[in-house]
């Protein structure tokens, strides 16, 4: 049965990895809407991102942080039709829609929250705008990033969104489909050629990729710039908002004192969950290991970890230590650590504006 379980994990991570492209339900995250004329000065004062400047039909990426500018949630925002529908990891579901609801008495700022009337499709891989293009009957391989496509003429007050989105580090699409049109999109997606993926295939793709996950990488331990990308999430621009004083000064400063990194293992290393990081002859506190698993492209260990600024440049040699002392060594790597075609495309288009 492990075997099984071994060869059914390697081929769906091979289907997204390989040139195909996997499906996955992300269903468990939270789904907010919220509307009403107020809606933008509301969410201006809570985001680090500026939702005025928020387009309809476009996303965004953006941070909810508390006063000390420590991170609360990581949020994507979609304007369509006039109100902003919030996604999140389910981890921080419920503190995102108790902070949107706080305004609902204030003025008008509406909430409703939508995360059991939709589900949330992704197709990930090389081959994801084909399927989606052949699944919905929009052609969506134009579709740009930070925008979204709709399909059909949907059930529950709007049409399916599409939006270009990875969490992988290759191609990929996520749909906000209503839950009771999700199981016929689900069987389009699969005969136009997605292979169905588990939540432990993500995992591996998700620390390659270099997305952090809240509770493992991310906490309100953390000031937003350890580890959020603030080139998409941050306005430095936009009026004030909770926290926005200490998150600017960090970033008018230079630099934060720690953040998010990728660290790959001495080959056959397996190092314990939170490990610790050291660095030099001395042996001075580098930082800590928040997620590892085992990566077949790379075919070692790999993680992402917390890093004192001094040890972020890649390349820098690390010993990882546990309880019982030193495990292996290793070093700091960029992320993502596996890179997909889409992603180096889409460095080429950063590069190039």
């Amino acid at each position: 049965m492990v075997e099984a379980v071994k060869s059914q994990s390697a081929a769906e991570y091979e289907a997204v990895r390989g040139g195909g492209a996997g499906l996955f339900d992300l269903s468990a995250r939270g789904r907010v809407e919220v509307s009403g004329g107020e809606a933008v000065i509301f969410l201006n004062g809570m985001l680090t991102n500026d939702v005025a400047k928020l387009e309809e039909g476009a996303w965004m990426h953006a941070a909810l942080p508390n006063p000390q500018g420590r991170l609360l949630a990581s949020v994507r925002v979609l304007r369509r039709e006039g109100a902003f529908l919030f996604d999140t990891e389910a981890e921080t579901y419920p503190t995102v829609l108790k902070h949107l609801e706080r305004f609902t008495l204030a003025g008008d700022f509406h909430v409703r929250d939508l995360t059991q009337e939709t589900t949330l499709l992704s197709v990930q891989g090389a081959r994801a705008a084909d399927i989606v293009t052949a699944a919905t009957g929009e052609d969506v391989h134009g579709l740009a990033r930070g925008r979204a496509a709709y399909v059909g003429d949907g059930r529950v007050g709007r049409p399916p969104a599409v939006i270009r989105a990875t969490h992988t580090a290759e191609d990929g699409f996520d749909i906000f489909v209503g839950a009771d049109e999700a199981s016929p999109l689900r069987q389009s997606l699969l005969d136009a050629g997605a292979k169905p993926c588990g939540i432990d295939t993500l995992e591996v793709l998700r620390v390659e990729a270099g997305i952090p996950r809240y509770g493992l990488d991310a906490s309100d331990a953390n000031v937003v710039l350890e580890v959020v990308d603030e080139a998409e999430a941050v306005s430095y621009t936009k009026g004030c908002y909770a926290g926005q004083e200490i998150i600017a000064r960090i970033h008018w400063r230079g630099h934060v004192a720690k953040r998010l990194a990728g660290v790959i293992f001495e080959r056959d290393a397996e190092p314990p969950a939170d490990a610790r990081l050291r660095a030099g002859d001395e042996g001075r506190e580098a930082g800590r290991i928040t997620s590892s698993v085992y990566s077949p492209r790379l075919q070692r260990r790999v993680a992402l970890a917390v890093v004192k600024y001094d040890f972020l440049a890649p390349g820098t040699e690390l010993k990882v230590f546990s309880e019982g002392g030193e495990v292996c060594g290793a070093h700091v790597a960029p992320l993502p650590l596996v890179r997909g075609g889409w992603y180096a495309q889409a460095e080429g288009e950063g590069d190039s504006e």
